[in-house]
């Protein structure tokens, strides 16, 4: 992977961080008011899984397990 690569995929874990932070919250804020629907909420978690799930993929690429 070249530098270019690596920050480019640095960069877009930050942001995949902060848009789950933001869904959690949103999550969050709309279980306590109970406003939304299930439907939305269920929607919001899902994308929540995806983001977490390329977040792992960006992490694994840039910091590889190395067993010394």
């Amino acid at each position: 992977m070249s530098d270019e690569e690596a920050e480019a995929a640095r960069q877009e874990l930050l942001l995949l961080k902060i848009e789950h932070q933001d869904l959690d919250a949103a999550i969050a804020a709309m279980n306590l008011q109970g406003i939304g629907d299930q439907i939305q909420i269920q929607r919001l978690k899902k994308r929540k899984l995806q983001l977490k799930d390329r977040i792992y993929q960006l992490e694994d690429m840039l910091y590889p397990d190395i067993i010394a």
